[in-house]
């Protein structure tokens, strides 16, 4: 199950940048908000999902970005997309030192990455993201 759920978010991510690449056409983002949440809910399950996003301390990213999927639904999607990344950066923030981590130890990116420029910045963003809120 979880293998179709992986196939669903990927999918989901695919559309939402075809859709954003095709100037934000409000069919392709749609497709892709369906997708990602479904293949969020296959591969953690429907009440880890309930639980993940509705955390009270996650309360106003999952409302940025239900509220940005809805905007985008009903025909609005550059103001959707916009509340929808900001909600999505507060949500899935605390993910992002975790999968930096992981492409620091890729082939090539992890090349590009340790560059000395590179790799101050990102750390950076990884000091920022561990401090508590």
């Amino acid at each position: 199950m979880a293998e179709i759920g992986i196939g669903l978010t990927c999918a989901g991510v695919l559309f939402l940048t075809l859709g954003v690449l095709m100037f934000f056409d409000k069919g392709l983002l749609a497709m892709g908000n369906i997708l990602f949440l479904s293949g969020v809910m296959l591969i953690i399950g429907f009440s880890k999902t309930l639980r993940f996003f509705f955390q009270k301390r996650k309360i106003r990213g999952t409302s940025c970005f239900l509220g940005g999927i809805f905007l985008v639904l009903v025909g609005w999607p550059m103001f959707g997309m916009g509340i929808e990344c900001f909600g999505f950066l507060n949500l899935f923030g605390d993910f992002f030192p975790v999968a930096l981590g992981f492409l620091r130890n890729m082939p090539v990116i992890g090349n590009v990455l340790s560059v000395p420029f590179v790799r101050t910045i990102t750390d950076r963003f990884i000091s920022k993201a561990r401090l508590p809120v």
